[in-house]
């Protein structure tokens, strides 16, 4: 058997394969030259490939429509974008070319709503559901929406509690206030609770409807909202999750004939190896079939699907590059190489959740490869990487004493939350702003003195750094 890097990866997977190939021995990912932007902008450097968000919607949409045409299906497919898996400009507009809506989780989320209809890239029409738990400020804000004519605001209650104030402002908005109940899945069982903190308990829907919402003329009930954190996986506990979730739907239809939608939270998986495997097609025509099924039996209208994609919109857009700097033995077996940046930083999902990662060299596919750990440059014991899908190994082409170029390598479908969850340029998950700094001392005399060191960020600080620009 040959032992160059090349030989490993070809023997081991498919290889060429989408979105990857070798060009004069070094890789390009989606057709791009990794070498040529090496070359102009140097490393460290993050990459989105914007024409894959358009790919992956396309791909969904076309899947899901096959299947509703292939069982007579009655409803509509919808295609949502979760803003918090990728909320930068160049992003959400390029999924928003693509026709699709979009779901929220903040405050701030409704002033990117705004921004964008300013801009022309979305219109009043959009279809915008509302999920997160439901501050003061962003229930204001979503009302604002529907008093200004966002006809398809559609706010998700999270708990039982917030119906409350939903009513309340409801009874100030002139029209009917569009609300979706979320459903409280049981969580897998290796998970540390049971139940998810999200949504409202399977037991209790039916009586909530009936006590709080069914005689209320300022809401009404037209979505159901059912979301695996997992994902959508051909397993017996999604599939369990979703009978549930189903006959819950069955019933509250029974009673509220208004409800037209079903959304299913949780997205598709992306592929985070080259051997990744995942059956579209037969998952999407299985979710249709069988909704269709149970309202058939029950003799109900088929109601419309929305799916909320976010990972699975934007993950395989992203790519980081970096150069190595040092290779390190540090005894026997280990070795090590360093590269120039801070892994923890760039890739924070690979050390927080021990997500995984398409890891690949851009250059010497012809030396011979060996195992190695990935270090970044900070003095962190955790700012390091080697998990593969090499049974808990990676493997790299060797370092020579003669190279004369460095090794570089990148880390591939990073387009998700990495930019969020490492607070790049002050961004932060979900568009939350980081609570207000207050620094406590003492003065000569003993006495403590405080002081807001930094407040909350604005929501013009946060769309700036996000590439929307300022109102005039």
């Amino acid at each position: 058997m040959k032992n160059t890097y090349f030989d490993l990866i070809d023997q081991s997977y498919y290889f060429p394969q989408e979105g990857f190939d070798l060009k004069n021995d070094y890789l390009s990912f989606h057709g791009i030259s990794l070498k040529y932007l090496i070359e102009k902008y140097g490393t460290p450097f993050k990459l989105v490939y914007l024409p894959r968000i358009g790919e992956q919607i396309r791909k969904a949409r076309n899947l899901f429509n096959r299947a509703i045409k292939k069982n007579n299906y009655k409803g509509k497919y919808h295609y949502c974008y979760c803003t918090k898996c990728c909320h930068f400009s160049h992003v959400v507009k390029s999924a928003l070319r693509e026709g699709v809506h979009l779901e929220t989780s903040s405050s701030f989320d409704i002033d990117l709503i705004f921004k964008l209809y300013e801009e022309g890239e979305l219109t009043k029409n959009t279809i915008i559901v509302h999920n997160g738990y439901k501050t003061e400020d962003y229930l204001k804000k979503i009302l604002k929406l529907n008093r200004e004519g966002f006809k398809n605001s559609i706010l998700v209650l999270d708990s039982k509690t917030e119906i409350k104030k939903v009513k309340e402002y409801a009874s100030e908005y002139s029209g009917n206030l569009k609300i979706g109940i979320r459903i409280a899945i049981d969580e897998e069982p290796q998970s540390a609770y049971y139940t998810s903190r999200l949504g409202i308990r399977p037991s209790e829907i039916l009586d909530f409807y009936k006590e709080e919402i069914h005689d209320d003329e300022n809401v009404s009930l037209k979505m159901v909202h059912f979301f695996i954190d997992t994902g959508i996986k051909d397993n017996v506990y999604y599939w369990g999750e979703f009978q549930k979730a189903l006959n819950l739907f069955v019933a509250l239809k029974e009673v509220c004939p208004e409800i037209k939608a079903l959304n299913l939270g949780g997205g598709f998986p992306i592929r985070n190896n080259l051997g990744f495997e995942y059956d579209y097609e037969y998952i999407i025509n299985e979710i249709v079939s069988n909704i269709k099924s149970i309202c058939v039996e029950a003799n109900i209208e088929e109601p419309d699907i929305f799916t909320e994609f976010g990972k699975y919109t934007v993950g395989e857009s992203g790519a980081i590059i970096f150069q190595v700097l040092e290779q390190k033995h540090q005894n026997d077996r280990e070795v090590w190489y360093m590269v120039d940046n801070s892994l923890m930083n760039t890739i924070p999902d690979a050390w927080s959740i021990l997500e995984k990662f398409i890891m690949l060299p851009v250059n010497k596919w012809q030396n011979e490869y060996t195992k190695v750990n990935i270090g970044g440059i900070s003095c962190d014991h955790s700012d390091y990487y080697n998990s593969e899908d090499f049974n808990q190994q990676l493997f790299l082409p060797v370092i020579k004493d003669e190279d004369k170029e460095p090794l570089y390598i990148g880390f591939f479908h990073t387009g998700a939350y990495q930019d969020s969850i490492s607070g790049y340029g002050g961004i932060k998950h979900c568009l939350i702003p980081a609570p207000k700094l207050i620094v406590i001392d003492r003065d000569e005399k003993g006495n403590f003195v405080d002081y807001v060191y930094r407040n909350e960020q604005t929501v013009d600080e946060m769309l700036s750094i996000l590439g929307y620009h300022k109102s005039e």
